[in-house]
């Protein structure tokens, strides 16, 4: 019930005739980067939530954020 690679040969034959191998090589570069520019920013938004520092006792978080 799956995809042969026969399916998947034909599949991309038609991809190569309609929008050609330069247009196919760019849009995959261009989703390439795509991914690595969400990991990036997925990866820098755990970032900051890891490296704040718990409130001294008798401190609020409120006084604390002021400090900053």
């Amino acid at each position: 019930m799956g995809i042969s690679i026969s399916e998947l040969l034909l599949l991309l034959l038609i991809l190569v005739v309609v929008f050609g191998t330069k247009r196919l090589r760019t849009v995959g570069s261009d989703l390439g980067a795509a991914i690595k520019g969400f990991r990036h920013a997925v990866k820098d938004q755990d970032a900051p939530a890891a490296e704040e520092k718990p409130p001294i006792d008798g401190e609020t978080i409120a006084k604390q954020h002021e400090k900053t």
